[in-house]
């Protein structure tokens, strides 16, 4: 998964949100590298990797690129709506 932030702080807070939820779910995490800095943070799932850049890093390594045969798949608040639901 690749997603970005607009400053270091909201980095390292997105990295801090994904993580808290997978803790939550009991799945943990074998791997944190770059969170001091908040410029490009990587979690390691295993299965899954997250990378979370700030906006202008994501556009300097266009990691991307490097994936462009894979499909797209894009999130928005609505999954967040249907977990919320799922809760309740």
């Amino acid at each position: 998964m690749i997603c970005s932030g607009t400053s270091s702080r909201q980095v390292q807070a997105i990295a801090d949100a994904v993580k808290e939820e997978m803790d939550n779910r009991g799945i943990r995490c074998h791997h944190i590298e770059g969170y001091e800095n908040g410029r490009w943070v990587l979690l390691d799932y295993n299965d899954v990797i997250i990378h979370i850049f700030y906006e202008e890093t994501r556009r300097f390594y266009g990691l991307e690129r490097l994936w462009g045969d894979a499909p797209a798949i894009v999130f928005d608040s609505s999954i967040k709506k249907v977990h919320d639901a799922e809760k309740n």
